[in-house]
This record gives C-alpha cells, structure tokens and sequence, in this order.
C-alpha cells in the first residue's frame, strides 16, 4: 500500500534556503527562523521562512547518530506538507500528492489509507494542513499591501564574518523596517491591529534576532567540514 515517508533530509528535497509562510504561521517561526519577504520582477512580496545563507543551505538539517534530522521544534507547514499539493480541478482546489517524491514508497512510512477503506489519520491531517496554507495564502498578500501600503517593506544587507575568518554578504531580500513601524501614527497603527496586521509585523521584526542562531550554525558546518 503507498505510504509517505516523513522524515527530513536532503535525500527528499529539504535543503533548500527557505519556504514561503503567511502571517498566521509567523508566530510559529519567529521563534526558530528569520522572516524575510523575496521580490519578484514583477514587484510581488512573498514571506519566507529563512534556512540558510545560499541556495541549497538548509541549516536546520543536521546529522544525529548518523541519521539527518530537522534541528528546531517547529517545522514550517510548507515543508511538513510534503509531497502533497493543492491542486485545481473542475469543481475547484483539491488536494494532490506527487508520485514521483522521493518520500514516495510502499515499505516504509506513514499508511495514506486504512487496510480496509478510507483515508488514514496520516492523510486527514494532511488535508487539513492543506486547507491552513490555502486560507494562509490568500490572506498574505492583502497583508504585504498594507506593509507596503506604510512603506515598511525595506531591502537590507548582513554582511557576516565566519570564525574561521571568511566573510559573506547576504543580500537580495527585504524586511520590515522596525524604526518605520514605531513611527507609525495612532491611526494607522489602529487600522493594522483591527485586521492582525499588527502582531504579524512585530513577529517579523522579533524573528530577525534568529539571524545569529543562523550564523552560529553556518560556524559549526563550517567546523564540521574542516
């Protein structure tokens, strides 16, 4: 019977540098990783939880008695979705799961249904996972006009210097602006609290203190491979 594999690692595609997230997951993040927002040609502000410094670089996958593992307490919804996606159909969004993951198999893993018919517990919580990033998606970018709407949205650079002594510029991203949200007056302030604008954007700004947790792993891998 087809199963899932759940487990992480770079074998099943999780060393990438981030994901996309939306304001109701940034609670969760902050705690764990920086929240950045990458920018399209076309001038569209996604959300990303960051992993690593560069393409590839997942950070957060160490190995633990020879076995890779994900190193925070909380693992992103866009990586615990998959492989399933939602997809579009005649009578709307459904959900979809792509046979040719590498977390794929009939051995080993979680049951996608019950031996004797229906979905298992395993595929119901995917569908419901599913259904949280979809509600989550929607509400991202009438969130990232009103951080634009403000002009909080504001490219930045970290240049890091590595213990053993080489040093990297991270560019390309963007953040909001923390001096520009505390200058905001009594009235805009209100209008970004009535619709939970508010908190995601003070999660944002809290979650960029996780950039020297990220430096500090990117020292040990450093140490690792030497």
């Amino acid at each position: 019977m087809l199963r899932v594999i759940t487990r992480r690692g770079t074998s099943f595609g999780d060393d990438v540098i981030g994901v996309m997230t939306f304001p109701a997951e940034f609670r969760n993040l902050q705690a764990h990783y920086p929240i950045v927002f990458s920018k399209s040609r076309e001038g569209v502000f996604t959300p990303l939880a960051l992993f690593g410094f560069k393409e590839k670089q997942n950070l957060f996958l160490v190995k633990k008695d020879g076995q890779e593992t994900w190193d925070a307490h909380y693992v992103p919804l866009m990586v615990e979705r998959q492989p399933f996606y939602i997809g579009q159909s005649a009578n709307g969004k459904v959900m979809q799961i792509d046979l040719d993951s590498p977390r794929i198999s009939r051995t080993e893993g979680e049951l996608l249904f019950k031996e004797h018919g229906g979905n298992s517990d395993y595929l119901e919580r995917a569908g419901s996972l599913l259904a949280t990033i979809d509600q989550g998606v929607i509400a991202t970018q009438p969130f990232v006009a009103a951080m634009q709407e403000h002009g909080l949205l504001e490219s930045f650079v970290l240049d890091i210097e590595l213990r053993d002594g080489s040093q990297h510029r991270f560019a390309g991203f963007h953040t909001v602006q923390e001096e520009k949200l505390a200058k905001l007056g009594a009235e805009a302030l209100g209008k970004l609290h009535e619709k939970g604008y508010l908190q995601a954007a003070f999660m944002i700004v809290a979650s960029l203190s996780n950039f020297r947790d990220l430096i500090e792993r990117a020292n040990r891998l450093n140490a690792a491979d030497r």
